[in-house]
């Protein structure tokens, strides 16, 4: 016979009980909570200097309340309009052509029946993602070399393409799909790895071709990644790697790599001026939250996903 008393389901019990009858569970999840706490959380204590003139000797609170001084000395700055436009451009520009290459190069290797060649392929393409910027741009100069550089063999020419300000945008977001398409295909095959193939089978059977197999059982299975993939990507449009943009960056290219984070290296490190600095890191990171939500609200009503 059925207990008269229904148990009570785990989610409506008082959270006392809940601690008491999965205390270990707790106990886990409040090491990473910590963590978290003492290097994300706390460091947001500082962020107050972009609001201040902040002096060492003087600590944070003892430094004088400018308000936002150091704001509008960056709008007001000569190259503000020029420093957003390349940021922005790079960014765009890395996501047009850089976002589709890992689902397509994924839904590529899926085909693949040979198991050897896929793992063949897919440790070929992952290699790049384990250099170091420093080595690839070390590579890239001398691939685009004038004297002997293989680009300029290969083209018959002798142009120093690194100073030439038109070529760094290209220069730049082709060297990173190269590095990180490859390793961007990971979590796309992870995704297909979970597709249950008799729906392989069943549309086999049916006669649909290869494309038509990708089309309407890969595609619809990874939007909800995709969608995720892109709301991280555009969160992170502001983010453009200051390692290459600096490494690359020459007094004749400047009017396409000049950059937002090149610039806050400048200011903060090689010129001391950190509240400046904080103020224009925290104008990026007000503009990376504002397209997070913007992106997100897009994506839940054009393909009803969405995860923040």
């Amino acid at each position: 016979m059925k207990s008269a008393v229904a148990a009570v389901p785990a989610h409506r019990k008082p959270l006392g009980q809940r601690l008491k009858d999965h205390w270990q569970l707790y106990v886990l999840l409040l090491i990473p909570v910590v963590i978290t706490i003492i290097y994300k959380y706390g460091p947001m204590y500082g962020i107050q200097i972009a609001f201040r003139d902040f002096r060492a000797s003087m600590g944070i609170t003892g430094s004088p309340w400018v308000g936002w001084k150091w704001f509008e000395r960056f709008f007001n700055a000569p190259t503000f309009e020029r420093m957003m436009v390349n940021t922005v451009l790079l960014s765009l520009y890395g996501l047009l052509w850089g976002f589709p290459v890992p689902i397509l190069l994924s839904l590529a290797l899926n085909q693949l029946r040979f198991k050897r060649l896929r793992r063949t392929v897919q440790t070929v393409i992952y290699a790049p993602h384990f250099i170091s910027t420093m080595i690839i741009c070390g590579m890239l100069r001398i691939f685009l070399s004038p004297s002997g550089g293989l680009i300029n063999l290969i083209a018959g020419t002798k142009i120093d393409f690194l100073t030439e300000a038109g070529a760094f945008r290209t220069i730049y977001v082709a060297s990173g799909i190269w590095q990180e398409a490859g390793w961007g295909t990971i979590i796309y095959l992870a995704t297909l790895s979970s597709v249950d193939p008799a729906l392989y089978e069943a549309a086999k059977v049916d006669g649909a071709s290869v494309f038509q197999r990708i089309l309407h059982i890969d595609i619809p299975c990874l939007i909800p990644m995709i969608v995720l993939q892109l709301i991280m990507s555009a969160s992170g449009l502001m983010n453009v790697g200051f390692e290459k943009a600096f490494l690359l960056q020459t007094d004749l290219n400047k009017a396409t790599s000049d950059i937002i984070a090149v610039y806050v290296y400048d200011q903060g490190i090689q010129r001391a001026s950190y509240s400046y600095a904080t103020a224009i890191g925290l104008f990026n990171t007000a503009i990376n939250i504002f397209l997070l939500v913007v992106v997100n609200w897009v994506a839940k009503k054009a393909a009803d996903v969405n995860f923040v």
